[in-house]
């Protein structure tokens, strides 16, 4: 991913030198990374992986997240084509979001990432109580 100058179909190739994750204040993919990176994006993205849900399933999978923050987050990847939305003609009329073909691209790197946190998380616990002591003997 890092120092890939092949570029994609449709996406400008990068300098030399320039890497995926630093770039300049106005290069587009800093916008979609951080559309596609934010934690409720990827926790949508992982319930939409197994299989296609209706806004309220969404809602009750993501114990914590607002209907409005859920709605932005759900239109935001729609609007990007990771997600595609269908209304069901039923009484009350229900939607269903699904994970697009594009979308699914993302399932092995929201899976890596997530199998990071698991793997590390316990010196990541080990660097927060060691800054945490850092810090409190500074003051």
């Amino acid at each position: 991913m890092l120092d890939d100058n092949r570029g994609s179909a449709g996406a400008r190739p990068m300098p030399p030198g320039e890497t995926d994750l630093v770039s300049p204040a106005n290069c587009p993919c800093r916008l979609l990374l951080d559309q596609i990176s934010d934690k409720w994006s990827v926790l949508i993205l992982a319930a939409l992986c197994a299989q296609p849900l209706r806004f309220n399933q969404v809602r009750r999978q993501l114990e914590g997240i607002t209907q409005k923050a859920l709605t932005r987050s759900l239109r935001k990847l729609e609007r990007n084509g990771i997600l595609s939305r269908r209304v069901i003609a039923s009484s009350p009329v229900a939607v269903e979001y699904a994970i697009t073909p594009l979308g699914r691209t993302l399932e092995e790197p929201i899976s890596a990432l997530y199998r990071w946190t698991h793997t590390h998380l316990p010196e990541v616990e080990q660097a927060r109580a060691a800054y945490d002591q850092r810090m409190t003997e500074e003051e």
